[in-house]
């Protein structure tokens, strides 16, 4: 039995959660709370495992007093539940770790509980399943993908990854287009409803960012359901990005998407190391020839000097079997030379990805048959800790789970 402590100075709403945590039978409700100013003396007598905050009645004693409660109490979660996603947002920032959009249903509860009490605020452990939506739920996963060196199909990757996620309906999926300078992501795919708002606007207009706005800035390719958020339109205007921007616009995208996937630059810069940190895990786009490899063993190097980056690593072969690419260079070789196990390999099929990206149409929708996308469909069974269907079983037994070891 998990032990819970609330606080909610309006006494309606606060009826109405205590109701529907009785409702539930995994959970003890430990104490209840009206006053923001007294909640830490019942977290200090309670010692609870969950602590869940109401906002609404007065956000900005809400979140300062979240700001002080994660410091205090580092490993305590914290659930945030207000009608104003903006609150919600802030909430996350100075340290809660889950939220829930009123009104709050039962299931909706549920899915927040479990996620918060079983994996214990773990991002790293999130996982997204069933039809309950990132923004009920506060549960969104991050792939950053990145590239050995310019041509490897990073961008083909990330497009098709973020497409076959999008194709599911249990998911929203969104990719951002992170290479600021010579992003190409929008031209992979024909998609309707861009009103000519890139990253970049959305960087000039931080300070008054909110949903509506960022929604516009969003586009949709109708086949698959993937949307997309553009590189800047011009080349200068990469420069009025930076790093607090990636953010700020990753997490509001969060509460609207289950998963998120970044398509970064090869430059490492700030803005990619951004969003290198908030990523769940980081598919290090390679293929079998020299140059890339040498640049996979500098990458996780690098990488390496910050805490947490090295470990998400999941290093995924490109093209493979293309005599073009391939320099005698075997795969357990490869995995010698980089010092990490091949997480996948994607095997070559230049006339199905040409094809695609001619007609502006992801894989899943143009050649959803093809070796190429029963690849990736296979990825994403991997990456989720799903049984991988034989079609999509590209490589067997050095399986890593988005969110650990399979």
């Amino acid at each position: 039995m998990q032990r819970i402590a609330i606080v909610d100075p309006t006494e309606s709403t606060r009826e109405s959660l205590r109701t529907l945590l009785l409702g539930v039978d995994f959970v003890w409700l430990e104490a209840e709370c009206a006053r923001y100013e007294y909640f830490f003396e019942v977290i200090q007598a309670s010692m609870p495992d969950l602590a869940i905050v109401a906002l609404d009645a007065n956000k900005e004693k809400a979140l300062q007093m979240i700001g002080q409660l994660s410091v205090e109490h580092p490993n305590l979660p914290i659930l945030t539940i207000s009608h104003d996603h903006q609150a919600l947002l802030q909430s996350l920032q100075k340290g809660a770790k889950y939220f829930l959009t009123h009104p709050v249903g039962l299931e909706d509860m549920l899915a927040a509980l479990r996620r918060s009490l079983g994996e214990h605020g773990s991002s790293n452990d999130i996982q997204v399943g069933g039809n309950t939506s990132a923004r009920q739920t506060g549960a969104s996963s991050m792939i950053a993908v990145l590239g050995s060196r310019g041509g490897v199909g990073t961008t083909t990757l990330a497009v098709n990854l973020g497409a076959t996620l999008a194709a599911d309906p249990a998911n929203a999926a969104a990719l951002i287009d992170l290479d600021l300078s010579l992003g190409d992501a929008d031209i992979a795919l024909e998609v309707n409803g861009f009103e000519n708002i890139s990253i970049a606007d959305l960087a000039r207009n931080i300070e008054r960012l909110d949903m509506n706005f960022l929604r516009r800035a969003m586009a949709k390719h109708e086949g698959s359901g993937l949307a997309i958020l553009r590189h800047p339109l011009e080349i200068a205007e990469a420069g009025l990005v930076h790093e607090q921007h990636v953010e700020r616009v990753l997490n509001l995208l969060k509460i609207s998407y289950t998963h998120l996937v970044l398509d970064l630059s090869k430059s490492l810069l700030p803005t990619d190391l951004m969003a290198l940190r908030m990523a769940d895990v980081i598919l290090l786009v390679a293929q079998l020839e020299l140059a890339s490899l040498r640049n996979v063993v500098r990458l996780v190097h690098c990488l390496s000097g910050e805490e947490n980056l090295a470990e998400k690593v999941r290093v995924v072969i490109n093209r493979q079997g293309a005599d073009s690419v391939e320099e005698g260079i075997s795969l357990k070789k490869a995995e010698e030379v980089i010092g990490k196990p091949i997480f996948w390999q994607v095997p070559n099929d230049t006339k199905s990805v040409i094809g695609a990206r001619v007609a502006g149409h992801p894989l899943v929708k143009f050649a959803p048959k093809s070796r190429v996308q029963q690849s990736i469909q296979g990825l994403v069974q991997a990456l989720y800790g799903k049984p991988v269907t034989a079609a999509a079983d590209a490589k067997t037994g050095k399986g890593w789970g988005l969110f650990g070891k399979r």
